[in-house]
């Protein structure tokens, strides 16, 4: 993969993954019921969110081509 397209990805899977937790579409998730392994279901949205986030991240950097 060269470096252009890398990074146009990279932002790309960036977007996406901020996009579920601002204003628009976080209101489809805030709010508490039902709960999530105890949690109200807002703050498991956006703990979910930070999961997929890093893993997205480790799975870029594996494909990054100045590593």
């Amino acid at each position: 993969m060269t470096k252009q397209r890398f990074q146009k990805v990279f932002i790309v899977v960036m977007v996406l993954i901020f996009l579920p937790t601002i204003f628009p579409i976080f209101g489809l998730a805030n709010r508490v019921e039902p709960l999530v392994l105890g949690f109200p279901f807002a703050f498991f949205w956006v703990v979910l969110w930070i999961v997929i986030a890093f893993s997205a991240l480790l799975v870029l950097y594996y494909f990054d081509p100045e590593k």
